[in-house]
């Protein structure tokens, strides 16, 4: 493995990390707002909800998949018997993109101030993100033959 594809794996990791930060945090943003009954809040939580989700959650979706696909041409994509690992990680990419859309899809209804759902609901939504980067962390590293 050459030196540039490391640059690349590490990269893919800090933009994972990045993106993650971000997954992990709007939905608690979600929680304050449902919760916030004063103009001022509200108003700011919608500029921090939406700087976070275009500044930093879609700059690190996007550039986590690149690096991703980058990986994946210059491992060869080889899918073999042993490669259900990878097929279950994509799977779990898919779904976190899924997230992603749907909490922008969120953030558009309180920025219209048509928000629908309690603090509980968000608080709850706030914990699968975890859920996937266990599952695709555990895949990455274990790779079980399935």
């Amino acid at each position: 493995m050459g030196s540039g594809i490391l640059w690349v794996k590490s990269f893919h990791i800090i933009f994972m990390v990045t993106w993650f930060a971000g997954l992990f945090y709007l939905p608690r943003l979600f929680v304050y707002h449902a919760m916030a009954t004063d103009k001022i809040s509200i108003e700011r939580f919608k500029i921090m909800e939406r700087k976070l989700f275009y500044g930093i959650m879609t700059p690190g979706a996007l550039l986590t998949l690149i690096t991703g696909f980058w990986l994946l041409y210059d491992y060869g994509w080889q899918l073999n018997k042993n490669a259900g690992w990878l097929h279950a990680k994509l799977f779990l990419v898919a779904v976190l993109i899924a997230y992603h859309v749907y909490c922008g899809y969120l953030l558009i209804k309180f920025k219209y101030d048509r928000n629908s759902h309690s603090h509980i609901f968000y608080r709850w939504l706030n914990e699968f993100p975890v859920l996937v980067l266990i599952g695709i962390t555990v895949l990455v590293i274990v790779r079980p033959h399935f």
